[in-house]
This record gives structure tokens, sequence and C-alpha cells, in this order.
């Protein structure tokens, strides 16, 4: 029993440095978009009133959830100013909330879960930015039927 405990808190959700990597690749486009919304590529950027840090404009909150999920993630909330720690951040959050989004390239569902927190893709207050980020994507994506505005 010690023995199947020790696994699992070895290899815990799944989630290690390596498959944030991978992910985090398979997600470049939307990435990129969200770079550019959020702080013009800008890694010392600092927003709302200095709660949020980093390119991609990360909330203490939503950096503590993330570790949560992903605890090979480490650092400190200092650490999303770098580019590479916050992608993984943002992918650990990103699957933490939206695993199906991520694995189906919903990049709508996704950039607004990123702006408006778990739920953030059933409010209306992020329509504007999914409209911001999709002008950035440089490729058409649909709208989907699941909105509840």
């Amino acid at each position: 029993m010690k023995f199947l405990l020790s696994i699992f808190l070895l290899v815990g959700n799944g989630t290690d440095l390596a498959v944030l990597d991978r992910t985090r690749e398979d997600l470049r486009p939307l990435l990129n978009a969200l770079a550019v919304v959020e702080s013009n590529n800008n890694d010392m950027a600092v927003g709302d009133n200095g709660r949020a840090l980093g390119r991609y404009q990360i909330w203490e909150v939503y950096w503590q959830d993330a570790v949560s999920y992903a605890p090979a993630l480490k650092g400190t909330y200092q650490d999303v100013k770098s580019q590479e720690y916050a992608e993984r951040v943002m992918v650990a959050y990103l699957l933490r909330y939206a695993k199906g989004a991520v694995e189906s390239h919903d990049y709508e569902r996704l950039a607004r879960i990123h702006n408006g927190g778990p739920k953030g893709d059933q409010k209306k207050a992020t329509l504007k930015y999914w409209d911001r980020v999709n002008q950035n994507l440089g490729v058409p994506v649909r709208r989907f039927k699941y909105w509840k505005i």
C-alpha cells in the first residue's frame, strides 16, 4: 500500500513539466495571441493596479491555482515574469479547468477562461476579450453555440 501511495505522489495528476511543455507548444498560436493582447509581449508588464504580472498578466490567485494543480511548477509568483514559466502556469490552469478544450484546441473557450476565471467562457464580459485575441490569431475561428448570454 505504501508503494502505491508513493507512486501516486510521484505521478500526481500526470501534469509534469514535460506534459506542460508539450501542451505549450501545441497551444503556441493561442499563447502568442494572448501575449499580444495582454501586454504586447512585455515580460515585465504590471497591470490591474499591480495585481497582474508578466506578458500574460497573471494574477497571484491564478498562479496559486495552477501550482496546486501541477506542483512540479514550483517557483514563486514573481517567476510569471518569465515567458516559459508563465506559459507552464497557464497550461496547468487551463488543463485544470478546461482539459477538453485544451485537447480540442477550443481557443475561444481557453482565452475566455484565461481572462475570466474557471467559468470565464460563460461570462458575457469575456466576449470582447475573445474578439481581440481572435484578431491576433491570424486564423478565423468560429464562435461556438454553447454561449450563455
